[in-house]
This record gives structure tokens, sequence and C-alpha cells, in this order.
């Protein structure tokens, strides 16, 4: 079983990587802040997209929407505890089930 450390969090910045082992303390190791960067001419050639590719609005019924937040808002939004119960069941066994 790997160790781990509880308690308070320490200050970690980004460019500061930890790691633990088994039994051991955290190895602190230093990565550059800034990496040399290629020229721009050399950068990857330029990539035109189609407008067949592009995602557009999501199917929104807005009415829908607007019903529903306002009966949660009054608190008329009906609840069924078995419902949500069974949909977390289910959602749990899609997830556990091979692929």
């Amino acid at each position: 079983m790997s160790s781990f450390e509880i308690g308070a969090p320490r200050p970690v910045s980004a460019v500061q990587v930890g790691t633990v082992g088994a039994g051991s303390k955290p190895v602190q190791t230093e990565i550059p802040a800034e990496t040399p960067k290629a020229p721009a001419a050399a950068a990857a050639p330029k990539v035109e997209t189609s407008a067949a590719v592009k995602a557009g609005a999501a199917p929104v019924d807005q009415d829908r929407v607007r019903t529903i937040r306002h009966a949660v808002e009054t608190g008329t939004y009906p609840v069924f505890p078995a419902k949500i119960a069974d949909a977390m069941i289910a959602a749990g066994m899609l997830l556990r089930s091979a692929k």
C-alpha cells in the first residue's frame, strides 16, 4: 500500500512537482518555468476546418428549462427519492460493466 500525507496542504507552485514512494518522504522536482519556443515560421501548418465540423448550438428547449427552473425556485418541483436512487444504482452498474 502506498503512503500518502494527511493534514494541511503544503503550498505548491505551478512549476513544482512532488512524488511519493512507498515508505518514503516526498521528493521535490523543479521544472523550468519557461521552455525554449520554436520560431513561429517552423510552427505546425495551419489547419482549416469546414462549417460541417462545427458543433453549433445545443438543442435546448428554453421554455421547458424556464418551467423547471420556476418549479425548483418555488418548491413545487416533484422529487421522488426512489427514482433518484434507482438512477444512481443504474449509473453505478453501467460504470462497473465491462465494455
